[in-house]
């Protein structure tokens, strides 16, 4: 039995790599400025996302929320995002993508080989697409900075660079602290 072949506009080159970086087996990959970047993240990495999941999750379940590390699009850009973790409402569950802006909260952690991506490209991008909270896990800084109220020059409040081991304050919706220690591999 063949594939049944899906449609999408061949002249329109963006939807093209979109569709492609979506049906590449066996691997997940996202775009940043254009570059093709496999997605696979550290244990270290894991673990961070783990302990932020778990103590969200209680909040996201009263909520009606899903967690998870699905497809952001951001529309006109050669930009196509696979977050750490996102949060969105649970009527997007289904969908294949989403926005930013559907977002409710949107994590990255870094690593030796995307750290700045992370910290500026990511961060800039987040803002200019309207997504309302974007929580950044800095590993090799060992600290945490949420960044807040975006906008086309990028987000106009930032609580941190907050150190490992000092709370988080998640506003509304969420409204708790997330306890940061532990997200460094160097902490026993």
């Amino acid at each position: 039995m063949s594939a049944q072949p899906h449609s999408y506009a061949a002249d329109d080159p963006e939807t093209a790599l979109k569709y492609a970086i979506q049906h590449i087996r066996g691997h997940r990959a996202q775009i940043v400025e254009g570059v093709i970047e496999p997605v696979s993240p550290t244990w270290g990495h894991e673990k961070a996302i783990t302990r932020i999941r778990k103590q969200i999750e209680p909040t996201t379940d009263k909520l009606g929320c899903v967690i998870g590390a699905g497809n952001v699009d951001l529309p006109g850009t050669a930009n196509w995002y696979v977050p750490d973790m996102a949060v969105v409402p649970e009527h997007l569950e289904d969908a294949d993508y989403v926005l930013p802006d559907q977002t409710l909260l949107i994590v990255e952690v870094t690593s030796d080989s995307n750290g700045d991506t992370d910290r500026i490209t990511k961060r800039r991008r987040y803002a200019e697409y309207g997504a309302p909270l974007y929580l950044l896990v800095d590993r090799q800084e060992r600290s945490c900075t949420l960044f807040s109220e975006p906008g086309q020059l990028g987000y106009t409040h930032t609580d941190g660079p907050l150190p490992f081991g000092v709370p988080v304050h998640l506003p509304a919706p969420f409204g708790l602290d997330i306890e940061t220690s532990g997200f460094s591999p160097r902490e026993r």
